[in-house]
Parts: structure tokens; C-alpha cells; sequence
């Protein structure tokens, strides 16, 4: 299932690199894709929204 998230804070390859990271730990199988600019995240993910979510938000940026 595809679910997009708007993600304020990230500002550098780091920050993609750390939300990427997170939300691979919650569900390794997990396509991610981001577009800094227009601050949007695509996770191709089985997991649960709010868990995805919930990843985002443990890195320290807003997710909604």
C-alpha cells in the first residue's frame, strides 16, 4: 500500500537518509521515496500508517 506523508524539517541528504533509515527499520521490505523539496515522503510499505508515521516523528521531524 502506497501512503504519502508531508514531512516538515527535513532540510539536507542526512535527514532523508535518517527518515529512509526509519521507516526501512519498521518494515524492511519498504520503497521509499523523497522529494525534499516539496517536503513529501512515498513509502510503498505492508506496515500500518500510524507506524510509519510514528518512525517519522522518532526522527525528530513532523509527519502528517
Amino acid at each position: 500500500m502506497q501512503h504519502v506523508f508531508d514531512v516538515q524539517g527535513m532540510t539536507c541528504g542526512h535527514c532523508e537518509k535518517a527518515v529512509t533509515q526509519a521507516l526501512q527499520r519498521t518494515d524492511p521490505g519498504a520503497s521509499v521515496r523523497i522529494d525534499r523539496e516539496r517536503h513529501r515522503v512515498e513509502v510503498n510499505s505492508s506496515a500500518e500508517r500510524a507506524a510509519l508515521q510514528a518512525a517519522i516523528v522518532e526522527e525528530g521531524f513532523q509527519a502528517a
